[in-house]
């Protein structure tokens, strides 16, 4: 039976800054569990697959049975579910955020996080799998009972038209369909009806030669399609001068690690071993005889159903260019020096990257790319052995299977947000344990240092920093650190006999020094590092599927964040770098108001969509003084919230809506979207002016409320930069808790 283990290493091959707080790894143990316990997890699997269809999402039971079973918990107050608004009261809300808050401080880890399911996403599996098979680990790394879960997760998110999806959400693609059928073959899978089905979509959508730029790399990379059919990705480009705007130390974090390996693997036309099973899936994943494909055709083609990002004029003429006369000529001699050199300069980038985190990488992409070509540079290095139990950090178990996330988990930004929305219940004192364990979490995963030649190797600053996930990820991020320390600042607040030891103030100085050396040239603030180059450079896009990558642009979400935390911090320290601080507020506000669309709404880059779009919005401008009277942004935010309610009281959105860039409403209402939209109209007064709406969207909340506590868990509301889309495993409890407490409290404030 598996078990979660949280926050330990083992083994010569993990390297830690902080003994692995946070790390969380499914085990497999044998002689673990009851007889009941294990017919009791069959029967949730089960469930799941028998109702996949229907539902998409799992619930993430096992870590709940297993919870459940640590703690001992049982929620002794009753539900109260009210009938109509006219039944919510100061009471009925005590009563569901008791229960709400008493379920949720069970789930939390020994560590002081909590841990979750921060998954979705359907290519980064297959390209972990395809890794391990190309270095020959597949056996290594996975056991029998990793794959028959892995399995069972690509099986159980089949689409009904036997294709499969980027993501869970959404219909099939060439690039989700090519991806899991070959993973499914390279896990010696063999013909069974799922398999077929498969194989038909991907032949009657234009067969896998019609497959996105980045699942054509992949699949050169395993031999099963030829570099010949790929437009070039040349090394080269990252020796040119790093002031010119196409150097790609220029470009968004995400766009240059991941190509930097891609570039490599380029430039070397690396094959993977051709094995009988690649001989075979080459004869099924194509509509012609593998040898009889026209590469130079195949190059230019992408299933419809992928391309988001067609090509343009300029972008033809630029990889015409490219391919025909440029690739080329360094590849004669003696031109072709160059690409040896390009070659040793990209492999010490990808050795900096590594080491700096601590062999997760920025992201399974990049982690997964890396990890090969450390094994092209040496079969037998350290690199390797090193990256090898770093996989696990990325794996995680429920009912449906167990599937790859989409980061090493998320745990340094939901915790914050968790702290927020306790605080908002005004029942700290019922839960000081639990925010003890937070506080101290918190405190631990800040990074304290920057990273050795930061400069040579394009990374931003991260002394005082906070990243997405872990310490042990090393990527510090302008709104994770922002929350962090607005968690901090409000712990500091209350008694350390409560809450603990706040931090030293020389720690919340190297975090406001980190989130100022965030700020944009014109006062806003996008993710990892500062917009480095000129957006006109998305013309070189590449992907044909993922909009927007080759810059970090400023957001409204991260622009407030960092707005709000610099507010707080100044209430407290107001004499630390006033004037910096004084400037940001009023650059980063004017943003916020700029950004806003005619309808009242702000587009929501990293959160489905609008609403959470808006709720950080109006979170912004509130703390920067706007109020609804003195504010016309607020005013139409209101009115464009009010809305968008349904007849039932709540709010519910679909991820379609950042497909369309336009609202789009979901059948019915969706607990986290309700509480965003909640939330905005608290914080712009909607309580004072006229809590109707209000008491209706609390009934809707505390209806939805489970028999044990939480909230359901709906359609994922996590989006990556309008393109994928994926879950926050804790958002489905910490946001109906927040707008639930803050309610109440402005209930209480006004009677």
């Amino acid at each position: 039976m598996w078990r979660l283990k949280v926050s330990e290493g083992g083994g010569p091959w993990l390297r830690s800054v902080n003994n692995f707080l946070g790390r969380a790894v499914w085990e497999f143990d044998p002689d673990h569990g009851t007889p009941e316990e294990r017919a009791e997890v069959d029967r949730v699997r089960r469930e799941f697959t028998e109702r996949r269809f229907d539902k998409r999402e799992s619930q993430d039971l096992l870590m709940r049975m297993q919870y459940a079973k640590q703690k001992h918990l049982q929620v002794d107050l009753p539900a109260i579910k009210p009938v109509d608004s006219a039944e919510v009261t100061e009471e009925t809300i005590l009563t569901s955020l008791r229960r709400a808050l008493s379920q949720h401080s069970s789930l939390q880890a020994h560590d002081g996080h909590w841990a979750g399911d921060f998954s979705g996403i359907m290519f980064i599996m297959p390209i972990l799998i395809f890794a391990l098979h190309v270095t020959g680990t597949l056996d290594t790394v996975l056991s029998t009972e990793h794959r028959r879960e892995i399995c069972r997760y690509i099986y159980n998110h089949q689409n009904e038209d036997g294709g499969w999806g980027t993501q869970v959400l959404g219909p099939s693609t060439m690039f989700g369909s090519c991806l899991n059928y070959v993973t499914l073959r390279l896990l010696d899978e063999v013909d069974n009806n799922a398999l077929t089905k498969g194989r038909a979509w991907i032949l009657s959508h234009g067969s896998a030669a019609a497959i996105p730029q980045w699942g054509k790399i992949w699949l050169s990379v395993v031999g099963l399609y030829e570099w010949s059919g790929n437009n070039s990705i040349i090394p080269e480009l990252w020796l040119v001068p790093h002031f010119l705007p196409i150097h790609p130390g220029r470009f968004w974090c995400f766009c240059r690690l991941v190509y930097m390996p891609m570039s490599y693997l380029y430039g070397k036309k690396f094959v993977g071993p051709i094995t009988p099973t690649i001989l075979a899936i080459r004869e099924e994943v194509y509509s012609v005889p593998y040898h009889e494909i026209d590469w130079n055709k195949a190059r230019d083609a992408c299933a419809k159903e992928d391309l988001r990002y067609p090509r343009s004029l300029l972008q033809n003429v630029i990889w015409t260019c490219l391919n025909k006369f440029v690739e080329p000529i360094l590849n004669c001699w003696p031109v072709n020096k160059l690409r040896d050199i390009a070659l040793k300069n990209l492999m010490k980038h990808i050795h900096y990257e590594d080491k700096s985190t601590k062999y997760i990488g920025v992201c399974p992409i990049n982690k997964a790319l890396d990890m090969i070509c450390c094994w092209i540079e040496d079969p037998n290095s350290d690199a390797l052995k090193l990256h090898l139990p770093r996989i696990y950090d990325y794996l995680w178990l429920a009912e449906d299977g167990m599937k790859a996330q989409v980061y090493d988990g998320c745990q340094s930004w939901e915790i914050a947000f968790i702290v927020q929305a306790y605080f908002s219940t005004d029942l700290v004192n019922e839960f000081g344990p639990t925010l003890r364990n937070a506080h101290e979490f918190i405190k631990s995963s800040q990074v304290l240092e920057n990273h050795p030649d930061s400069e040579t190797y394009y990374r931003h600053r991260s002394k005082g920093s906070w990243t997405l996930s872990t310490a042990d990820n090393g990527w510090s991020v302008s709104d994770c650190t922002a929350e962090a320390l607005k968690a901090l600042l409000l712990l500091s607040k209350f008694s350390p006999n409560l809450v603990g030891d706040p931090i030293k103030g020389e720690r919340l100085y190297d975090a406001v020094d980190c989130l100022l050396s965030f700020m944009n040239k014109d006062g806003t603030f996008s993710t990892y590092e500062c917009k480095r180059t000129t957006s006109l450079l998305e013309v070189l896009n590449p992907s044909e599927t993922f909009l927007n990558i080759i810059v970090d642009y400023p957001s409204v979400e991260c622009t407030s964040s960092v707005l709000q935390a610099l507010i707080m911090f100044k209430e407290l320290y107001p004499g630390y770098r006033k004037e910096e601080i004084a400037k940001c507020v009023k650059n980063a506000s004017k943003f916020i108001e700029d950004k806003q669309r005619k309808d009242g709404s702000w587009f929501g880059t990293w959160g489905i969509c609008f609403t959470y779009g808006t709720f950080f919005g109006v979170k912004g401008l509130i703390a920067s003084g706007r109020t609804y009277e003195n504010s016309t942004s607020l005013r139409k935010a209101c009115n464009f919230l009010l809305s968008k309610q349904l007849s039932t009281g709540g709010w519910g959105e679909t991820y379609l809506s950042s497909e369309t860039e336009a609202y789009v409403e979901a059948t019915g209402p969706h607990a986290v979207n309700t509480a965003w939209a909640m939330l905005a109209l608290i914080y712009a007064g909607q309580v004072e002016r006229d809590p109707a709406p209000l008491y209706h969207a609390a009934k809707e909340l505390i209806n939805m409320q489970l028999e044990t506590g939480e909230f359901p868990q709906q359609e994922h509301v996590g989006c990556f930069n309008c393109s994928i889309y994926f879950n926050y495993g804790n958002y489905r409890n910490l946001y109906p808790i927040w707008a639930l407490g803050e309610f109440r409290r402005r209930l209480l404030a006004k009677n």
